[in-house]
């Protein structure tokens, strides 16, 4: 069973991780999310046990648990469905891409009354020389 655990320490390892639910049970893998761009932990994780009576036991037991003075959030992962992509091409309607609303010279905002969507602003500024 996949398990989901949220609300952790930001210093966790994930060697930490994986000896919480070690108590439980087998774990096959305990892995902490992060940042692809600082390298720092969003604060969640996931933690995979093959028992999954010994994974729900965990589950119980270990939700709202304090760690560090922080209640943890645990409970089975849902598996991600296709449709749930964040931005990119065919994507949501988050605006990802170009002039597509929301960023620099993306049409977001109140700029001129316009509220979003697609006009591109390259002409705004005007050089002087």
């Amino acid at each position: 069973m996949n398990i989901f655990v949220g609300s952790l320490p930001y210093d966790m390892e994930e060697a930490e991780l994986k000896q919480i639910f070690e108590e439980y049970g087998e774990v096959t893998s305990a892995k902490i999310i992060k940042d692809k761009f600082s390298g720092r932990s969003k604060g969640f994780g996931f933690v995979e046990m093959p028992d999954d009576e010994k994974a729900q036991k965990a589950i119980e037991e270990l939700h709202e648990a304090e760690i560090d003075s922080r209640k943890i959030v645990v409970n089975k992962a849902e598996e991600r469905k296709p449709d749930q992509r964040k931005g990119g091409f065919g994507g949501g309607n988050r605006g990802g891409g170009f002039n597509r609303g929301g960023g620099f010279n993306r049409g977001g905002g109140n700029y001129h009354g316009n509220s979003g969507g697609g006009q591109d602003r390259g002409n705004t500024r005007r050089s002087s020389y």
